[in-house]
């Protein structure tokens, strides 16, 4: 009744496919190597490739952030005496450079006085904080609120210093200065901050004499190191745009260190 054949004991099974391609495992073998090869070698190339176009853009705009911390005290005591006494420095301003991987690049604060670096900025910038907040406590005005506000205008004014410098390169044609470098000049503006709420909360008047002195300072240190180091980029040279480039970022101290040193519960004024 039913066709038992295929159960019986001995009696083999006929193969489906009764016509076997012997080139098939072949084309198959190799037509898979030779897209698993292609693919992997066009993969590999585009993903170096890719890697490669975003490191060299992140090093040239960002940097290493390692690289703003390797100080020592010797560099911290000397950069000091830079930005707070730039006049009485009497080297040069241009940073040393050394070949790393067949190009050159530039040493570590370490090494170079002129190299920027974000230990200081950072430091200077929680001392500027805690002063402020200390001068609102000595008035009776001191109070969290106030503290965040305080660190927020600081903020405001390391971010207003960076656009100020940042703008200034754009206008030249060259925006292509490393980002953590700019910043790091920026922050070298609370180290003269620092010195003049401190003479502030020591003797008050003397605050009138330290707050044009560290403008001054952070002019001159400003436009040297601008004129020596960020502009010596640049592919084009014209004298008399790049002094009156100069000359604002001088004169624009003036306004930011005011504000910046208006120590009050408005933080806008």
């Amino acid at each position: 009744m039913y066709n038992n054949v295929g159960t019986q004991s001995g009696v083999p099974i006929p193969p489906t496919n009764s016509q076997p391609n012997p080139f098939g495992n072949a084309f198959y073998g190799a037509s898979s190597g030779l897209i698993r090869g292609g693919l992997g070698a066009y993969g590999e190339k585009f993903l170096g490739s890719s890697s490669e176009y975003v490191q060299s853009n992140i090093s040239r705009y960002f940097s290493d952030p390692q690289y703003y911390f390797q100080v020592n005290d010797q560099y911290v005591w000397n950069k000091l005496k830079v930005v707070l006494f730039p006049f009485l420095h009497r080297g040069h301003w241009t940073r040393i450079t050394e070949p790393v991987g067949g190009r050159l690049s530039y040493k570590p604060p370490i090494y170079d006085i002129n190299a920027p670096d974000l230990y200081i900025p950072l430091m200077a910038f929680g001392t500027y904080v805690v002063l402020a907040g200390f001068s609102l406590g000595l008035h009776g005005k001191f109070s969290p609120e106030a503290l965040n506000w305080l660190f927020i205008k600081g903020l405001l004014g390391w971010f207003l210093q960076v656009a100020l410098l940042k703008v200034t390169l754009l206008s030249l044609g060259s925006g292509e200065a490393p980002l953590l470098d700019i910043v790091a000049y920026a922050g070298y503006t609370f180290t003269g901050m620092c010195l003049a709420v401190l003479g502030k909360l020591v003797w008050g008047y003397s605050y009138y004499f330290l707050m044009p002195w560290t403008c001054l300072c952070m002019g001159i240190f400003l436009v040297k190191t601008m004129k020596r180091v960020l502009f010596a980029e640049l592919r084009s040279y014209d004298s008399s745009k790049h002094h009156y480039l100069l000359l604002f970022i001088a004169l624009a101290q003036l306004p930011l260190f005011i504000w910046l040193g208006n120590i009050s519960v408005n933080w806008l004024l």
